[in-house]
């Protein structure tokens, strides 16, 4: 990370210059605040601010809303259904990684136990996404 660059989370905008940079109204971010939609961070004095982070939110809802037409409680599910689909992507390649990294060790201990330093032959060579389910393979 450029150490002169915030962390986009980093709470940064007070709520006129926050809703200045998304072309809305100050009311309107304390009406989400209000309702839960946005969890800006405070200040001791209770004052919000808004980081890069929720002022992408702010736009997502604006587009949501403006040119899709989706009510507020729909904007709620989809940005909850959008923050949970990332979070699963993010575990399934942590999962993924620790699968790789676990095969790498069984093949070297395949080979330790073998007795040889080349690459033994294949025993399952399948990644999950060439896997079709209900579909088996020809036994013959």
């Amino acid at each position: 990370m450029d150490e002169n660059r915030l962390p986009d989370d980093e709470p940064i905008y007070v709520i006129s210059v926050a809703a200045r940079l998304v072309c809305m109204h100050p009311q309107t971010l304390r009406y989400y605040d209000r309702i839960g939609l946005m969890k800006p961070s405070r200040t001791s004095g209770r004052t919000r601010l808004y980081s890069r982070s929720d002022v992408d939110r702010l736009r997502k809802i604006s587009r949501l809303t403006d040119d899709l037409g989706v009510n507020l409680a729909g904007v709620d599910v989809i940005l909850n259904m959008t923050q949970r689909i990332q979070e699963l992507q993010d575990e399934l390649e942590r999962t993924r990684e620790q699968a790789d990294a676990e095969i790498a060790r069984l093949r070297r201990r395949l080979r330790e136990l073998l007795g040889h330093d080349e690459e033994p032959e294949t025993v399952i060579n399948v990644r999950v996404r060439e896997i079709k389910p209900g579909v088996e393979e020809d036994a013959s």
